[in-house]
């Protein structure tokens, strides 16, 4: 079955820490372009960090740039999400998604479609005090 999953999200205070993961079952995510996205109350989904399947750089919103860092795991099939000195407006939920149709890569990391990426169920990341 293919599918991606995310886990890890919770309850933080301001300037803690969290980790999430992303278990990809069913083919390769190494093959394609993968991000990390989040959706809060009241918004639109927007891309957090996004790294193109032929290098290794990665790309982020400037809103999360030096707290935030993307990492992927062939070995594993996984990428990984950490995020450092969270704070409030941070709070979201949090998806993973593999880009699988129209694989040009755009390092602004704008929101696939559900047609051209595989999506997780997203997991829930608060940020409160």
């Amino acid at each position: 079955q293919v599918q991606v999953a995310e886990s890890g999200g919770g309850l933080v205070q301001p300037g803690g820490s969290l980790r999430l993961s992303c278990a990809a079952s069913g083919f390769n995510l190494t093959y394609y372009n993968t991000g990390w996205f989040r959706q809060a109350p009241g918004k639109e989904r927007e891309g957090v960090s996004c790294l193109s399947r032929r290098d290794t750089r990665t790309n982020y919103a400037d809103s999360v740039k030096g707290r935030f860092t993307m990492s992927r795991d062939g070995a594993k099939n996984s990428m990984y999400l950490q995020m450092n000195n969270l704070k409030p407006e941070d709070t979201a939920v949090y998806y993973c998604a593999v880009q699988t149709r129209n694989g040009g890569f755009d390092p602004s990391c704008p929101v696939w479609s559900y047609n051209d990426a595989y999506w997780g169920q997203g997991t829930q990341v608060t940020v409160s005090s």
